[in-house]
């Protein structure tokens, strides 16, 4: 270790002092000291700190540092050194001589350092002891104010992280301080501003343009019960030396000050949950769905648990007679609270309450009540014990129960629970939760207007279809028949299978346009007719002709129908086609080929004739008849329908049931749109002529 002479350029030796901020107001001065306590290295921050040039000093006594030591006693240097190698580290503050001869105070550390030739040195950091004192004052006073003062203090990075806070701030989130640490300020702070406020403070972050007094409204996970105005100041944090920017800031709760802003968001987050509300609830004709949907828009913004419940009358047209008990079944429940909460809400199906009950005032006044969960609440609306201690172990304090009116009948109820960490239902609650179920009450109601429509029409066509098809010795017959989902209205698809004189049959497979009871119905008709004229020994096109007229004299819009006549005597096929999907026919072997060159216009068009187009039929040749239910489907060409029906016929290997379940399996939605028709007929050994 050794300064370059005099006069040379001094560059940083093995250790120096980083820039910086706190460093540009306390030097650090660096020297070394040999074996004999002489000078071996002077740093530039000795220079500043003694007066000394390098050439000055080094080789010389470190003794010329201080003042003169007492006659009998040891010198300051020789002190020092002593001191660094027997210890290892000593910190001591001395007076220190100035080359123009003052004394002053200065703060020494010193310790032995070995070069890579073993010579051991002692290396001496030196600063002016009034400059130490007033940087040990400021971090004093900087470490008070973190711990006791009132006003939140913050210190993040640049991505937003917490790297300090005092308790006053994790105080107002109400999360400990080592929560905090190295988290997103965004995880702690729950605003309904777009963003805004991250936005502000990114843009302190990257422009270093400070923000005084803002007023921000958010609520925190420590407390998201409470609504907080905090008056935030936000400003950049110069950086020492490399270390990382970030920010500083200064936050004030300010919420009783500010209540008509906290008044103001809090109308802002009702109509808000108001309109999300409205676009959620009701976006199908199904109850269950939309029960759920009135559930999931409440929970947990507005409550800690909601259940809805459909009344269950016991005379038509649903009169309410407050004497009597009331049943209602709960179709929707949900909560954010932990066991037994869940089962609470969700362990019932059937529900009854007592007369007297708070259920029954409510659904008297048809207006919405808030009643906290207590002993007269158990004692008046719960009948079961077991249900009052579940209700009990929840946490729920108080519920807010709304009934759900449509069309001036009372179609059932819904709750919605606060456990303690909320504050209890308000006026304006009342008002919101009032809304939600009007809302739902008029979609609960039109979709069970809805499904008893479907219902209608579902046991309509259901009663027109065959319950069983014809039996012959020549086919060996599968047939499925799917109503489209729920949340479809019944199809017109309609087929059977008929006995004929010597032996013969005739499959016909069959879709009306529309759908509901009109199609039902319409299908119906064409069904018993389509029976009638085969019995008459018509040619399949000229059978056409006659429903193509009755299509027309009933007003029927359109239908598409396929008509085989299979005889068996012969193993011929004659087949007629109105603008229905063409079968199918699969051979022993796995060949499967497309009769599509028979086809006509559909029934009701008028005005064209119709073909017949006679096919030969082997032993074990296996007919397919559909309708579009099975091939078509949204963003799927019909021929890319047709062609993965070919592939499931080739690969069958089971029985003709077994097919038609894979066929079904591999080709329709868990949700089908539409109805669908599969009738398979195998060829069986031929008995003998017909």
């Amino acid at each position: 270790m050794s300064s370059k002479p005099p006069g040379e350029e001094q560059g940083p030796g093995p250790l120096w002092s980083e820039p910086g901020t706190l460093l540009e107001h306390v030097a650090v001065a660096v020297l070394g000291m040999d074996d004999e306590d002489r000078i071996c290295y002077w740093g530039p921050g000795a220079r500043r700190l003694f007066g000394y040039e390098a050439g000055d000093v080094l080789s010389r006594p470190a003794a010329t540092l201080f003042p003169a030591a007492p006659v009998d006693g040891t010198s300051a240097a020789e002190r020092l050194a002593e001191r660094g190698r027997t210890l290892g580290y000593w910190r001591v503050r001395m007076p220190a001589l100035h080359q123009d001869g003052t004394i002053f105070d200065c703060g020494f550390r010193v310790f032995p350092v070995t070069d890579h030739k073993g010579r051991s040195v002692i290396v001496g950091l030196a600063s002016r002891g009034d400059e130490l004192d007033r940087v040990k004052t400021n971090l004093t006073f900087l470490d008070a104010l973190f711990e006791t003062c009132p006003i939140g203090l913050v210190m993040l990075d640049e991505n937003l992280r917490y790297v300090h806070l005092n308790q006053a701030l994790a105080d107002m989130d109400g999360i400990p301080i080592e929560d905090h640490i190295g988290r997103r300020m965004e995880d702690f702070m729950i605003t309904s501003d777009g963003g805004e406020y991250q936005r502000m403070l990114r843009t302190v972050a990257a422009e270093g343009r400070p923000v005084v007094s803002a007023l921000i409204v958010l609520r925190t996970p420590g407390r998201p019960d409470r609504d907080q105005v905090r008056s935030v100041s936000f400003f950049p944090l110069s950086q020492a030396g490399d270390t990382r920017p970030g920010l500083g800031g200064l936050l004030v709760d300010v919420t009783d000050r500010e209540q008509a802003i906290v008044e103001a968001a809090a109308g802002r987050q009702r109509l808000a949950l108001l309109d999300r509300a409205a676009a959620r609830i009701g976006t199908t004709l199904d109850v269950d769905v939309t029960a759920r949907e009135l559930v999931e828009a409440a929970v947990p913004e507005f409550a800690d648990a909601s259940v809805v419940e459909i009344v269950e009358w016991m005379d038509e047209p649903g009169l309410f007679d407050p004497d009597m008990p009331l049943v209602t079944r709960r179709i929707a429940s949900g909560t954010s609270l932990p066991p037994p909460a869940p089962e609470l809400v969700g362990g019932l199906e059937r529900v009854t309450y007592p007369p007297g009950s708070t259920i029954h005032d409510m659904v008297s006044t048809g207006l919405p009540v808030c009643v906290p969960v207590n002993e007269e609440f158990m004692t008046r609306t719960v009948i079961h014990q077991a249900r009052s201690q579940l209700l009990i172990d929840s946490g729920l304090t108080s519920l807010l129960i709304a009934p759900l009116i449509a069309r001036g009948t009372v179609q059932g109820i819904t709750m919605f629970g606060r456990s303690a960490a909320r504050p209890v239902f308000t006026e304006q609650d009342l008002s919101l939760a009032g809304e939600l179920a009007s809302r739902a009450a008029l979609c609960l109601d039109n979709a069970r207007l809805y499904s008893q429509v479907q219902e209608i029409a579902l046991t309509f066509q259901r009663a027109l279809l065959p319950t069983a098809l014809a039996t012959s010795p020549s086919l060996r017959i599968a047939h499925r028949y799917l109503p489209g989902s729920h949340l479809t209205e019944v199809g017109g698809d309609w087929y059977d299978v008929i006995d004929l004189q010597g032996g013969r049959v005739a499959l016909v497979v069959g879709d009306v346009m529309g759908h509901g009871v009109p199609a039902a119905a319409a299908m119906g008709r064409l069904r018993i007719t389509t029976k009638a004229l085969a019995r008459q020994n018509l040619e399949p096109d000229d059978l056409l002709m006659e429903l193509d007229a009755c299509v027309q004299e009933a007003g029927i819009e359109l239908a598409t129908c396929l008509y085989v006549h299979y005889n068996p005597g012969t193993g011929r096929a004659r087949i007629a086609n109105a603008g229905h999907p063409p079968p199918l026919v699969r051979e022993p072997n796995g060949t499967v080929r497309v009769i599509d060159n028979v086809l006509g216009v559909p029934l009701g068009v008028g005005g064209l004739p119709f073909d017949t187009l006679e096919i030969e039929l082997q032993e074990g040749d296996t007919l397919a008849l559909y309708t579009d239910g099975l091939i078509e489907a949204r963003g799927k060409d019909i021929e890319e329908g047709i062609g993965a029906l070919r592939t499931q016929l080739a690969v069958a290997t089971g029985t003709l049931e077994e097919t038609a379940d894979d066929i079904l399996a591999h080709l329709l939605s868990a949700a089908p749109t539409d109805d669908t028709v599969l009738v398979l007929a195998q060829v069986s050994p031929p008995k003998g002529p017909q």
